[in-house]
């Protein structure tokens, strides 16, 4: 299977959710092996932004196993949280993990370049890793404008594509030779963990992302490299 890493690709989101529905069983097993635990350091980052106004109602696109919705319903009890995804195996995991901790999470199927909820709809909406995979990332920032009222955060958490630089090879190399032989070996899938890294090269560096999400109706973006720029945090406010 080829799949196209980035950008526009029409025919890119039913590719990409049968490859995440594939890899599910063993996907949270693997984020914790392959950033080597690091990825929660940079969750609870966005997730302190993302809570930072106190939000009523939180909105988590691209959940995946709902660790982003997890986290954010255990640091607020009282916020709503709802998490979509295209994938549905993927939900179905997040599902088990939320009935395994007695919480009010709801996980719903869905697209997320055409949200199914009322203009306004939320406080704040949190998006961990997911951008890049969308077939078409304007219009999935455009839907998230469209559901967040005036004065709500938008949170993203993305991998930039490596730096030119020395630790931008190391992580290139990483990414090309190592996640596929390890991911492949334990989830069965090497094509799926090939192309997690080809999506992140292709991906929008952090100031064209920024620079996107301004052009989508948020004000005040700005974005913040973590550890060394493995990782980026977004934050904008809907205006």
């Amino acid at each position: 299977m080829t799949l196209p890493p980035a950008g526009q690709a029409p025919d890119k989101g039913p590719l990409v959710a049968a490859m995440f529905d594939r890899i599910a069983p063993r996907y949270d097993r693997l984020n914790r092996l392959l950033s080597l635990g690091i990825d929660g350091a940079w969750r609870r980052e966005a997730l302190a932004a993302a809570l930072a106004d106190g939000p009523a109602r939180v909105l988590d696109v691209a959940t995946g196993t709902a660790d982003m919705a997890l986290l954010l319903k255990r640091a607020r009890p009282e916020t709503q949280v709802i998490g979509v995804d295209f994938a549905e195996t993927m939900l179905q995991v997040g599902r088990a993990k939320v009935a395994r901790l007695g919480l009010e999470v709801s996980l719903q199927r869905a697209d997320a370049l055409a949200l199914p909820f009322a203009d306004a709809s939320f406080d704040a909406l949190t998006v961990a890793y997911g951008l890049r995979n969308f077939a078409d990332v304007e219009r999935g920032l455009a839907e998230m404008r469209r559901v967040l009222r005036v004065g709500g955060r938008l949170v993203v958490l993305e991998f930039p594509p490596p730096p030119a630089n020395l630790a931008g090879r190391a992580l290139r190399w990483y990414g090309r030779h190592v996640m596929p032989m390890i991911g492949g070996w334990i989830s069965g899938d090497r094509t799926a963990y090939a192309y997690l890294p080809a999506s992140t090269e292709a991906f929008l560096a952090p100031a064209e992302l920024s620079a996107a999400i301004a052009a989508a109706g948020f004000a005040r973006v700005q974005h913040r490299l973590q550890s060394f720029g493995v990782s980026a945090l977004h934050v904008g406010v809907a205006v």
